[in-house]
This record gives structure tokens, sequence and C-alpha cells, in this order.
């Protein structure tokens, strides 16, 4: 579903590891589906005869990649969140050297 075109316009954060999946990452993926899937909407709006079926779920995936975005772009983990994130009592690790 993606558009590569669409691609290039979304900002990532310069000092992000692309070898990870992280919240910049994640964030701006979901921005890149968001766009294709409003494009998607907007496409089977205007469709002849209307596909209902078609409209209804593209509709329910742009709503939950949009929940996700919304989740995603939470405050960063840190030693007052961390259980709640995670379900377990911790510390947020910072500039750790593994």
């Amino acid at each position: 579903m993606t558009d590569v075109g669409d691609e290039a316009a979304v900002e990532r954060p310069d000092e992000d590891d692309y070898d990870l999946l992280t919240f910049g990452e994640a964030g701006a993926r979901l921005e890149i589906e968001i766009r294709a899937m409003r494009s998607r909407v907007a496409q089977l709006e205007q469709g002849s005869p209307l596909d209902e079926a078609a409209l209804a779920a593209a509709r329910n995936r742009l709503a939950a990649l949009q929940e996700g975005a919304a989740r995603n772009a939470a405050q960063p983990i840190n030693d007052e969140n961390f259980e709640r994130f995670f379900g377990y009592p911790g510390k947020a690790r910072r500039n750790t050297a593994w």
C-alpha cells in the first residue's frame, strides 16, 4: 500500500539507529502508511459503484494506524512510566553501553 513518493517527505530523526525499530522510525513508517490509507479511503469514496465493504475496511485500517501513531507519539520511557509500559517494575536504561 505504501507509495514510495510519500516516503521521501516523512521526517526521520537523524540520531536514530536504523538497524532497530525505534519510536522515531516506527512513527515515520506509520505516517507513510497513514498517508497511503487516507489516499485509499479518498479513492474508495469516489468509486462508482461504492464498495462499502472495502471502504469500511479501509476506514477501520486508517483508524487503527492513527491510534498506533498516537500511542507511538507518547512520551519516551522513563523511570516513572516504565512499569506501566512494560508491565513490571524497573528503571529506564539511558546511555547504556552493551
